[in-house]
């Protein structure tokens, strides 16, 4: 019986899983290496090894319903797309809102997790920490990994022909922090993701010229949709999602195509995709008036460097270029377990739902996050931890062997129809089929059709509305009595931070205001009648 949980990482995943260790009746100890709670989003100057880094304008991609906890709706007055000091802000309301800040020792790192000798009996691991220069090993019944997947670079040079020669600066976008020292530079990025894009958006401010390198294109979203409203509250919808699944995956993605072309012509600016594999869209708004003021210009892929320029396939030649920067994406890692407990597959897949590590004895090894939605990740990773918590206690059971081999072929298959290949992307998933999956499994997903008879109000806005995380909220254990006035409630917190400004409504036309009107149109009409 698990009773002791390990969380490695206290960022907002690892809050997450505290609350949901705590919801089931568990005891968690997390451990965080840093000083201060809050992951990725919490900025600092300095970049800490083993630890996200991230650059002082970082804003979220996902709008605040749409990216909060389950039972934990952001304040009113909060933005609805947070620069990362305020989600951390946030991540801290939720921290003390839960009391969860007791159960993290900070400035503690984990050296090493390994398999207690009766681990094919009893499931249990060795902990190893190392606090203030002093290890310690205890040992716990499960272990929840929240370290994300942002801590070791991936720098592909070996793809760079010439970058050793190359006399100018070269650094990872993960050391980028602020645009000083760029002042009339000429700067390459390398990568055309949303850090690569945000760095080459605000850069091209202060540099002479900023060049984006690119090997295939990318979709872009803007953050403001339809109406002015944000874009996610209407892409990321049960009825879109599931008009997007009955239909044939060709006409899917011509439909997207049309959608993201409608903002702006992709092909005209010469980053539309190419083929048919999806990609993970970018979210950015500047982007396109950037390349219009030409002070982006999109570039091909890069063939060589030289002591003091850059070549690229299409055989345009940039001399003098001072800066490289390259947003080539990270690595995940886990040097603190045993290489034969994860056995890394980008394509068939390394864990179960995502989580759960394939060739385990015992299911007491948890991966919180290790994921790529088309969605909000912190939202995907609480639904991890609550089906995780829930797993460890026995409340649900892993299939045999013979069925898990079969549910890993489904997950395939659904990639391909998703994506147009299954190659290199076990962690990318679509975002509401994936949380909907794994809330069947643990009881908390809503019964649609049963909604509609009993409450057709709540029903249509689950249905037709948002997908946000409340809905997992509504029925099940870890139900939340506030979950049906926060979807109800929802717009109110979208529409209050752009009222700063009170202007007097105007009253709406009562009859009265168009006898003018009916007058004039019965002049004219008794005008034409005598000129007949």
């Amino acid at each position: 019986m698990v009773k002791t949980v390990a969380i490695i990482g206290a960022g907002i995943s690892g809050l997450g899983a505290i609350k949901a260790c705590l919801e089931e009746g568990l005891e968690p100890t997390c451990f965080e290496r840093s000083d201060d709670i809050g992951g990725l989003w919490r900025f600092t100057d300095e970049v800490e090894e083993g630890r996200a880094s991230i650059y002082k304008s970082l804003v979220t991609n996902s709008s605040k319903e749409i990216m909060c906890h389950s039972d934990f709706p952001m304040p009113e007055d909060f933005p609805n797309f947070l620069p990362n000091h305020k989600y951390v802000e946030y991540i801290r309301l939720y921290a003390n809102y839960f009391k969860l800040v007791k159960y993290i020792k900070l400035k503690t790192s984990v050296c090493r997790v390994e398999k207690h000798t009766d681990f094919p009996v009893n499931g249990q691991w060795l902990v190893t920490t190392e606090s203030n220069g002093v290890k310690k090993t205890d040992i716990f019944d499960a272990v929840m990994v929240c370290t994300g997947q942002h801590a070791k670079p991936a720098m592909h040079l070996e793809n760079l022909p010439g970058i050793d020669m190359f006399k100018g600066k070269v650094l990872h976008c993960r050391e980028y922090k602020r645009p000083i020292g760029f002042d009339g530079k000429q700067v390459l990025i390398i990568g055309m993701g949303n850090t690569g894009v945000d760095i080459a958006t605000e850069l091209c401010t202060k540099a002479s010229q900023v060049y984006l390198s690119c090997k295939t294109g990318v979709w872009v979203f803007q953050r403001l949709g339809k109406g002015g409203l944000p874009f996610d509250l209407g892409f990321l919808r049960r009825s879109f999602d599931w008009i997007n699944n009955i239909m044939p995956p060709a006409v899917s993605r011509w439909m997207l195509k049309k959608y993201m072309n409608d903002q702006f012509n992709h092909d005209l600016y010469n980053i539309q995709p190419e083929g048919t594999v999806w990609r993970e869209p970018l979210v950015n708004e500047e982007l396109p008036s950037r390349i219009m003021s030409g002070s982006i210009m999109i570039k091909q892929r890069v063939k060589k460097f030289t002591e003091t320029s850059v070549h690229f396939e299409d055989g345009s030649v940039v001399e003098n270029l001072d800066i490289v920067i390259l947003a080539t994406g990270y690595e995940y890692s886990f040097p603190f377990l045993d290489e034969s407990i994860i056995k890394k597959d980008e394509s068939k897949g390394s864990f179960y739902k995502k989580i759960i590590p394939l060739g385990i004895e015992k299911p007491t090894l948890a991966f919180i996050a290790f994921i790529l939605p088309i969605g909000p990740t912190m939202v995907v990773a609480e639904l991890q931890s609550r089906w995780a918590t829930r797993l460890f206690k026995g409340l649900h059971k892993l299939p045999d062997p013979e069925g898990m081999r079969k549910e890993m072929l489904r997950d395939e298959e659904r990639r391909k129809k998703w994506f147009a290949t299954s190659e290199n992307n076990f962690r990318r998933t679509n975002y509401i089929s994936y949380m909907d999956d794994l809330a069947t499994d643990i009881g908390v997903r809503v019964n649609i059709w049963k909604l509609f008879l009993t409450d057709p109000v709540l029903a249509w806005k689950v249905v037709f509305g948002p997908c946000n995380s409340y809905q997992f909220r509504l029925t099940g254990p870890g139900k939340w009595d506030g979950a049906r006035e926060a979807i109800m409630t929802q717009w109110d917190r979208i529409e209050k931070p752009l009222s700063t400004r009170v202007v007097k409504k105007k009253t709406k036309a009562n009859l009265l205001s168009f006898i003018p009107w009916i007058l004039c149109v019965g002049i004219l009409l008794f005008a034409i009648c005598l000129k007949g």
